[in-house]
């Protein structure tokens, strides 16, 4: 991923680790994949609790550079926290394919945002860049795009936004049961070892691959 110097000199420490994961072969559900999630649920509910969730060290690193960027934490949460929180406030996780189940799983295991996209709809190499002011932003699940900021940072390839980083993804770009290569990005911001992020990458193609992937 090319970063732009803007980005590095803003945000220094800021990583990330990224790559594809193919051969895929997504799934509405998997029996082996709701194991591994009632499994993560029972950690989660070990390691934290709903009063102190936010003031976790590394939740605390992403609600601060959300703050920098001009989205209030406190409002739209850091990906991971959010999952945690859904945990911790006895809601369900969230269900979509095996594909995004999966990384979900290992965003809350590594309290590490993780983006991934469909490798086919990319077009080119991603880069981290500011956003020009007024340019628009479709995200998975909204009814209609948005207009961003200067400060925000997203992810674009050759062709459009791919990302509000780290926290939404395009529309354009998610996974389907389609999907044959996801393309992972693992998050990290300043004050997060680049070490955390490569390992939450890691977990995420990992689980990909047992749980998503191609039999045989």
């Amino acid at each position: 991923m090319e970063m732009h110097k803007e980005i590095l000199a803003t945000f220094p420490g800021l990583s990330v680790a990224e790559g594809d994961v193919g051969r895929l072969s997504v799934q509405e559900k998997s029996p082996a994949l709701n194991a591994l999630k009632d499994e993560t649920v029972r950690l989660a509910r070990e390691r934290y609790t709903l009063e102190r969730v936010k003031d976790e060290p590394l939740f605390r690193a992403y609600r601060d550079f959300f703050w920098r960027v001009g989205v209030d934490p406190t409002k739209t949460r850091p990906a991971s926290e959010a999952l945690v929180r859904r945990i911790l406030g006895g809601k369900m996780l969230p269900a979509i394919n095996t594909a995004v189940d999966a990384y979900n799983l290992a965003s809350i295991r590594t309290g590490i945002p993780i983006a991934a996209f469909d490798a086919d709809t990319l077009g080119g190499e991603l880069v981290m860049r500011f956003a020009e002011e007024g340019e628009a932003f479709l995200g998975i699940g909204m009814a209609a795009p948005v207009t961003l900021h200067t400060n925000q940072v997203i992810l674009a390839d050759e062709d459009a936004i791919v990302a509000v980083y780290p926290y939404r993804d395009s529309d354009a770009t998610k996974i389907t049961l389609a999907t044959t290569t996801v393309h992972i990005v693992a998050c990290g911001v300043p004050e997060i070892e680049r070490e955390k992020v490569c390992s939450a990458y890691d977990l995420a193609a990992a689980y990909l691959q047992e749980y998503a992937s191609v039999r045989g």
